[in-house]
C-alpha cells in the first residue's frame, strides 16, 4: 500500500510542480483574452476592433510605449477595454506585454 501511495504521489509531483513554476505563455493568454478584438496578429482588424477603432498593436505608436505603460493599460483597462488586474497575475501580464512586442 505504501509503495502505491508513494508512486502516486511521485507521479503527481512530477506533473503538478513543473506546471506551477512554468513561465506564463503570453501567446496563449493573448489568444484567449485579446485576439477576439485585437486580432491574431494585433492589427485590430476584427469586427469588434474596427467598431472600437483599436490601434494596431504592431504600430510604432503602440510599440514606442514603455513596458510599464503597456502593463498599466493591460492591468487597468482603457476605454472599453476591460481591466485584467486581478484576472491575470503580474507574471501573465508581463508575458502578454512581451508577446505584444513580438507582434511587430
Amino acid at each position: 500500500m505504501n509503495r502505491k501511495l508513494t508512486a502516486i504521489l511521485t507521479v503527481a509531483m512530477l506533473l503538478i510542480v513543473p506546471a506551477a513554476f512554468a513561465a506564463a505563455d503570453g501567446a496563449a493568454i493573448y489568444k484567449a483574452k485579446c485576439a477576439s478584438c485585437h486580432g491574431a496578429n494585433g492589427a485590430g482588424d476584427t469586427a469588434m476592433g474596427k467598431a472600437m477603432k483599436l490601434r494596431d498593436l504592431r504600430s510604432a505608436e503602440v510599440q514606442k510605449q514603455s513596458d510599464a505603460e503597456l502593463n498599466k493599460v493591460t492591468s487597468d483597462g482603457k476605454g472599453k477595454m476591460p481591466a485584467y488586474k486581478g484576472k491575470l497575475t503580474d507574471e501573465e501580464i508581463k508575458a502578454l506585454v512581451a508577446h505584444m512586442r513580438a507582434l511587430k
